[in-house]
């Protein structure tokens, strides 16, 4: 019972666990704890030694608090290893790996092509009535006024990570439609 490789044992484990029984519970994480620990170790070589084993830890508490959505007629190792994979992204995350580069670096490189550029002047209304509207006004917001991401999720009621990502979708629509402009 040392190995992942025994899933139906594993889920019968998990099964009993979930029914609430503590020694079936215990034989499970003896189980997948070494395996888990690998993956983590695979996945956050980056955070040292210690940083895996707290990111293990994570990874075990989550097990443990979220086990009764793990479905029963579902695969578990599927189910632990997108939690590893996850708390390891999140263990890289709050260590906040950020690197600032400046767009002068980068200026040779991103030569804009010959011809008008729709994205400049009115013709970027265009664009922004293309875009669904709160897009539309998160891309003023960044584009236009400068409102940091935490003004703009304070002044439009979101989260600063639903922004983020509104911010992103929306910068890849324009750049499709810039496309299409061109052509």
């Amino acid at each position: 019972m040392n190995r992942l490789d025994d899933l139906d044992s594993l889920e019968d484990l998990m099964r009993a666990a979930n029914r609430g029984d503590t020694g079936a519970y215990h034989k499970l994480l003896t189980a997948i704890t070494p395996v888990l620990r690998k993956v983590v170790r695979a996945r956050g070589a980056a955070l040292g030694p210690e940083g895996c084993e707290d990111v293990l830890q994570d990874v075990l508490l989550a097990i443990h608090r979220k086990r009764h959505l793990w479905r029963d007629d579902a695969p578990l190792r599927p189910w632990i290893y997108a939690i590893a994979r996850h708390k390891v992204v999140d263990a890289f995350r709050s260590r906040g790996r950020r690197v600032e580069l400046s767009i002068d670096d980068f200026a040779e490189g991103l030569a804009a092509e010959p011809g008008p550029d729709p994205t400049q002047g009115r013709d970027m209304e265009k664009i922004f009535g293309e875009l669904e509207p709160r897009a539309a006004e998160i891309v003023r917001a960044f584009g236009l006024k400068g409102e940091t991401t935490a003004e703009t999720a304070a002044r439009l009621d979101m989260s600063e990570g639903a922004v983020r990502v509104a911010l992103h979708r929306a910068l890849k629509t324009i750049a499709r439609l810039r496309e299409r402009m061109i052509e």
